[in-house]
């Protein structure tokens, strides 16, 4: 599909990969709404762009709350007119070793990682009225590979990889969604989920991920892979099972160490 002249809505534009795309996009001619928790950061990325021929309104809020969401389709039809395209970046991570049983941390990653991009694709089907949209979600390479530390945060990139999965079938057209798994992206996500959180291998920067998201867009592709490096582990886990446990092995020694030191 193409880019320019759509209206376009992305959550977490403020820093790493939602902000990467939001620079991409300001070169477009584009109707964009940025959204993201933080207003002051969020201000701060968009007043960074360089001249750009894109109009970006700003939004800002919590996307765990369903409420939020209501507000934010309500604001993309009163600011945008309607959603062409929905980017559903936002989301975080806990880097950790699972101790004491607590509900609210558990549900808290699953409300923002999970709960809002469903509940976000079933408002915009009823919101666009037989309109039709796109809807890029942005899962992760551990959707399909959890290694040491991130769990409770692979756990939710699983959900939503099997949930596409199934509404596929659901949907007009199967690339109607669209599924992004990024493997680790150098930002300050990795510092949020933990403090001194090692940077898994391999690793990529937001703007190669930014640039295989549009790319994606335009070629109308139902899955992207940033990374040629995890298309040839996937590849090669078909034929030889072990080398995904190779990999697991190798980061469990890094967590390890990171216990010792936190």
């Amino acid at each position: 599909m193409k880019i320019d002249h759509q209206r376009i809505v992305l959550t977490g534009a403020a820093s790493g990969i939602g902000e990467a795309i939001m620079r991409r996009l300001a070169a477009e001619e584009v109707d964009l709404m940025a959204v993201d928790i933080q207003a002051e950061r969020l201000q701060q990325a968009v007043a960074a762009l360089p001249p750009h021929r894109s109009r970006i309104q700003c939004f800002t809020g919590d996307l765990s709350q369903p409420e939020t969401v209501d507000r934010l389709l309500e604001a993309a039809a009163e600011k945008l007119g309607g959603v062409d395209i929905f980017i559903a970046n936002a989301g975080f991570a806990y880097y950790e070793k699972l101790a004491q049983p607590d509900w609210q941390h558990i549900e808290s990653i699953y409300r923002l990682n999970v709960f809002s991009p469903i509940y976000t694709l079933e408002k915009l089907r009823v919101f666009q009225a037989g309109q039709p949209f796109r809807m890029v979600v942005v899962a992760s390479a551990m959707a399909y590979m959890s290694v040491p530390g991130y769990a409770l945060y692979a756990s939710t990139k699983a959900a939503l990889h099997r949930f596409v999965e199934g509404v596929r079938f659901e949907l007009d057209r199967p690339d109607q969604v669209m599924v992004v798994y990024p493997i680790a992206t150098r930002t300050n996500f990795f510092n949020a989920a933990s403090q001194k959180t090692p940077v898994p291998w391999p690793s990529q920067t937001p703007d190669e991920v930014a640039r295989a998201v549009l790319d994606g867009l335009r070629r109308d592709r139902r899955e992207v892979y940033p990374s040629l490096i995890f298309r040839s582990i996937l590849w090669l886990d078909r034929i030889l099972p072990f080398v995904h446990v190779h990999y697991q092995r190798k980061e469990q020694h890094q967590f390890d160490r990171w216990q010792k030191n936190a």
